[in-house]
């Protein structure tokens, strides 16, 4: 039982680094609780898996056991190079948003492990197990340890994360496992020099074709959507709030801090406002410039972060949620800059010709990062 359990954690533990779902354990932590996201993950997970397990154990007691070998061999095989395939960003989150915290984390998990390879490699380990309560269990567990590592460990390194190695340590192990498997299962005559020689020419081909787009993509610098990800999630507002401290003039030079009468104040309180409720309700007014004092902001660190916002917001633009808050950030960093807000409706030219009539050095520096 305890071997079938571990057996099972470790193979959803290895299907699921850097996957779609490990990455939407990341992104729905930025918005809910983490105790919130786990119990939906559980959730979508037991559902999910059940599902594969009872499918499984069904299909197990009508096919002989060495066929099911030999399909569980193949199947890890399949898993191997499925391993070295791209992820693309996918956002289940929009189709779920009025769903509460917990259901919506568990349909997004539900669906998004649908026909995936989780599920599959939860059927997989069922058809031939004798406690498959056990494989539930494991799988379910290492979907839960997989999501926490992803929320925990993703908000510290997640950016420096290599993402080819993950993939290969995911591909190899899956792939001796699965070689394993037909090997010991095979009747002997189907298992000699020239189909040894022919099954290793074929992954070969086909893992230098799923390799290459992976290489190609770290070759221009690219970042893996696992990086995207966890710099999305956790850095970006940590890393304004720190920029807009950088920019305060402190109480040596202003005395007393003024709040919402000093625009950084301002800023202060929308992006604690966005760290702790994942959403910025406050809105520069036009006419709100006339309250707060000019003061002599350094311009360099105000259009840096103006160029972090930038790049930040032309990643996510079509992220309803994450538009607004930087948008937010964005004009108030405009105010400062230039007394007024502009208007940014995605497309960048447009509005770095706009800077450009209010200040040609400053849309010169922003183009340099852009």
């Amino acid at each position: 039982m305890l071997r079938e359990y571990l057996h099972a954690l470790l193979f959803i533990f290895i299907a699921e680094m850097g996957d779609k779902t490990q990455i939407l354990a990341m992104m729905f932590a930025t918005k809910y609780k983490m105790r919130q996201v786990l119990l939906g993950v559980f959730i979508g997970s037991l559902l999910n898996h059940g599902v594969a397990v009872l499918f499984g154990t069904f299909i197990g007691g009508m096919i002989p056991a060495n066929v099911l070998q030999i399909i569980a061999g193949s199947a890890f095989i399949f898993f191997a190079l499925w391993s070295l395939k791209e992820e693309d960003d996918e956002d289940e989150e929009e189709s779920t948003r009025k769903l509460g915290p917990v259901l919506t984390v568990a349909a997004a998990f539900f669906i998004g492990e649908l026909g995936d390879k989780t599920q599959l490699t939860a059927i997989t380990l069922s058809v031939d197990a004798a406690h498959p309560f056990f494989i539930l269990l494991g799988t379910v567990s290492g979907m839960l340890l997989t999501s926490g590592v992803g929320i925990i460990v993703g908000s510290k390194i997640g950016d420096k994360i290599p993402e080819l190695l993950m993939k290969f340590i995911a591909y190899g192990l899956f792939l001796v496992f699965g070689s394993m498997k037909l090997y010991t299962s095979l009747p002997d005559r189907y298992v000699n020099a020239f189909t040894i020689s022919g099954f290793v020419i074929f992954i070969v081909i086909v893992s230098a074709f799923l390799i290459k787009p992976l290489l190609e993509k770290k070759k221009k610098g690219e970042k893996s959507l696992y990086q995207k990800t966890a710099i999305t999630l956790y850095e970006y507002m940590n890393q304004m709030k720190n920029n807009i401290e950088n920019i305060c003039l402190g109480e040596g030079t202003c005395g007393h801090c003024q709040g919402k009468n000093c625009i950084v104040g301002y800023t202060k309180d929308m992006i604690k406002e966005g760290i702790e409720q994942g959403a910025i309700t406050s809105k520069i007014e036009s006419d709100n410039h006339e309250i707060w004092a000019k003061k002599a902001f350094d311009h360099a660190k105000i259009i840096d972060s103006l160029k972090f916002t930038l790049m930040y917001l032309m990643d996510h633009y079509q992220d309803l949620q994450k538009r607004e808050m930087t948008n937010a950030i964005r004009n108030s960093l405009e105010m400062a800059l230039f007394e007024e807000t502009l208007e940014f409706d995605g497309d960048i030219h447009a509005y770095l010709e706009h800077i450009k009539e209010k200040n040609p050095f400053i849309m010169e520096e922003l183009k340099k990062g852009l």
